[in-house]
């Protein structure tokens, strides 16, 4: 009895295996050239980070006192920059704290975006109204005044506060998203023989209606990681961004820019690094959409 009472508490795409839907996905993205030139990308610029600075022989406080902006050379692959600290191991670390700042705030975004959005989808009403007024207040608010009021604040917060800031700025869109795709999937059946059960509203939201969205979720991840990291960069470039001594590609971007005609190679390698890093996301996440939309017509 309690197995048949679970098939009918099961979703309807769920009859194929979850196993074999995700194996498929995955054999389909690896014969997609763009997906599969982004993954290399990325996992290059990935063990280009952590890996580079043990290559360097230069250490990330370290000054080269005879060396201020110097142009790259045998001894400083990427040059020094203006307080003569080695710019190929500073660009390094600060492309290290760009990627993980990317993947946590997306992380957060997603989860912020999805919680909000599934409970005022299945709840409807006053929570509905609630969260949704919440989420077009954020929407109206412009994002630079949010940051003047509360950057003051949390400025020496370290930098997982700094994502937690941005996952604050991004989440709106995606909610309302997943509000209109639970409202529609709370009728389904399996849902509703739930809800006869007896099953929690929490569960039903975790176990049958979210799973059944993986594809926006995963997508939207996916592509919040290069906006999470453009969002930053513009940040730090206004001085709203990582503080020091923490550094990231925004905040030598940043640096770099006031001195770019001087001394280029304080503001490209970063620059460059940057562009490169974030095309490589935005393929994969392009890869990922055309893969799990099943009528998009752009799959090469």
């Amino acid at each position: 009895m309690s197995l048949s009472v679970e098939r009918e508490a099961t979703a309807p795409e769920a009859a194929t295996p979850i196993s074999g839907r995700w194996s498929s996905l995955v054999k389909e993205l690896l014969a997609t050239r763009r997906v599969m030139i982004g993954l290399v990308i990325i996992l290059g610029l990935i063990a280009m980070a952590w890996i580079g600075p043990l290559l360097s022989p230069w250490e990330f406080d370290e000054r080269d006192f005879g060396a201020f902006r110097s142009p790259p050379s045998a001894d400083h692959w990427f040059g020094t920059g203006s307080t003569g600290r080695d710019m190929f191991h500073l660009t390094m670390v600060g492309l290290q704290k760009s990627i993980l700042i990317g993947l946590c705030a997306a992380l957060f975004t997603t989860v912020i975006a999805a919680l909000v959005g599934a409970f005022a989808g299945y709840f409807l009403g006053l929570a509905d109204r609630g969260l949704m007024w919440v989420t077009d207040l954020f929407l109206v608010l412009p994002q630079f005044l949010i940051l003047a009021i509360l950057y003051p604040l949390l400025r020496d917060s370290g930098w997982l506060v700094f994502v937690v800031l941005l996952a604050c700025l991004m989440w709106m869109v995606t909610a309302k998203m997943v509000r209109g795709m639970t409202i529609s999937l709370k009728e389904r059946e399996y849902v509703l023989a739930a809800r006869y059960m007896g099953v929690s509203h929490a569960r039903i939201i975790l176990r049958h209606i979210l799973p059944n969205m993986s594809s926006l979720l995963i997508v939207d991840a996916t592509i919040n990681v290069s906006s999470a990291i453009i969002l930053e960069t513009a940040l730090s470039y206004f001085g709203f961004g990582i503080q020091p001594p923490d550094v990231t590609l925004g905040s030598l971007i940043a640096e770099g820019a006031r001195q770019a005609l001087a001394f280029p190679w304080t503001f490209w390698f970063c620059t460059g690094l940057l562009i490169v890093l974030v095309l490589a996301v935005n393929l994969v996440g392009d890869g990922l959409r055309d893969a799990l939309d099943p009528h998009s017509k752009s799959r090469t």
